[in-house]
């Protein structure tokens, strides 16, 4: 890594557990031999940010969009040269995050559909891991059918369970209770070609156990995309 590249500002704490973990797996891939060789990264990591589930899904939630957009312009204001979400349901506020700052803003959504892309043989039916959230506000479903691909969710009943799962997660529960609800909802989507990890709780859980399917993992494309936006 250049010693000159560029300063990564993160938008994070939901949850803060999963800004952690982006930290941790950026911190895993970048080539260094030294400290210096890392990246300099700004993190605002504030689990204080309004519920996007209370706000999207409950409908009585305060709007996450104007902390979402303090953040962002205090990170640029900081000097942070690109700026990272690492939350896929957040990604809902994203044009006006965008709208806020003069700086780039990563695209989780758009850098995962493209992962998705180059699995070989490309799959047809997406299998998605992620909050009710993302299917009620159609934050992958209409991304994916233009990119040739059909979103498969869980029923109502397997929704719950994974909204559940997140939940455990945000409080700190990892254990096999938790693990074994994710592999079965993953498991009820048995017509999917390939699977998202579109939560970045769930990611914290890695693949569902016995999935033998490919899958990406959203969190880890944007790892990627932001080591190279950092080194361009």
């Amino acid at each position: 890594m250049s010693r000159r590249s560029k300063i990564v500002g993160v938008i994070g704490g939901m949850g803060p557990e999963a800004t952690v973990d982006f930290q941790r797996r950026l911190i895993a891939v970048t080539p260094a031999r030294d400290d210096a060789d890392h990246l300099r990264v700004l993190v605002d990591n504030n689990p204080k940010i309004p519920s996007r589930i209370a706000a999207l899904i409950d409908k009585i939630g305060e709007d996450p969009a104007p902390v979402l957009c303090a953040m962002a312009l205090g990170l640029e204001k900081l000097g942070a040269d690109f700026l990272v979400i690492p939350c896929n349901t957040a990604h809902f506020y994203l044009p006006v995050i965008v709208g806020a700052v003069t700086i780039p803003v990563l695209d989780m959504v758009a850098l995962s559909i493209g992962e998705l892309a180059r699995l070989e043989p490309k799959p047809k039916r997406i299998g998605m891991l992620a909050s009710p959230a993302v299917r009620l506000v159609g934050l992958y479903r209409e991304r994916l059918e233009r990119a040739g691909f059909e979103a498969l969710f869980p029923d109502s009943v397997q929704e719950a369970r994974i909204l559940g799962v997140i939940r455990a997660v945000k409080a700190g529960r990892t254990g096999s209770a938790e693990r074994r609800v994710y592999a079965d909802v993953a498991h009820s989507l048995d017509a999917a070609d390939a699977f998202l990890i579109a939560c970045t709780e769930l990611s914290i859980l890695g693949a569902p156990e016995g999935l033998a399917r490919p899958y990406v993992d959203a969190l880890d494309v944007l790892v990627a995309a932001t080591l190279i936006a950092a080194s361009a």
